[in-house]
């Protein structure tokens, strides 16, 4: 994929998840309007160096697909949107615009075949449908709780883990491996 705008953030995005923004700065108000136009994602990479405001940030090089699923605009020069996270990628080659806004040339990530639960990560599910019940605003339907990639993910959204944490649990190709280590972090 050639061309990705980069929203680089102190957050991680996994595919399937929701991320709430509000934006204001002038070089994500023109991304996210093209997006809406087009049709298009853009990408979320956490933030290797400098901050989400200002001057361009140096983000990791595996990041996932945003595509806006709603929007509001409440005042004039401020944006709020909900995307959802699609599909992993590794950035291959990454520029700045004169703006200020980040793009890349990346590959896309092949997700994994959807591998059901480990007998050993029931404590896992568990715990998740307990944090659904509790929380249910926070997790879209279906509830894929049969799903190692899906319970890992959602997982990975919602625990206090630091964000290097949750940058190495997205980068972990196989779900059922991602659900392991998370098991092994929860014990």
């Amino acid at each position: 994929m050639r061309d990705l705008p980069l929203f680089p953030l102190n957050t991680v995005l996994f595919p399937a998840g929701r991320l709430p923004l509000r934006i204001f700065e002038q070089r994500y108000m023109d991304m996210a309007k093209a997006c809406l136009r087009e049709g298009t994602p853009f990408g979320v990479c956490l933030i290797r160096e400098g901050a989400e405001v200002g001057t361009p940030a140096t983000p990791v090089d595996v990041g996932c697909l945003a595509r806006i699923a709603e929007w509001d605009m409440p005042q004039l020069g401020l944006l709020h949107i909900s995307a959802r996270g699609e599909q992993r990628f590794r950035i291959l080659e990454r520029r700045v615009q004169r703006d200020g806004l980040a793009r890349a040339d990346v590959e896309l990530i092949s997700e994994d075949a959807d591998s059901s639960i480990p007998p050993s990560c029931a404590g896992c599910v568990r715990l998740l449908e307990r944090v659904i019940e509790q929380q249910s605003a926070l997790f879209e339907p279906p509830h894929r709780l049969d799903s190692a990639s899906w319970v890992s993910a959602r997982l990975a959204e919602v625990l206090p883990l630091p964000l290097p944490a949750k940058q190495e649990l997205l980068e972990v190709l196989d779900g059922r491996a991602r659900l392991e280590r998370l098991s092994t972090l929860l014990s």
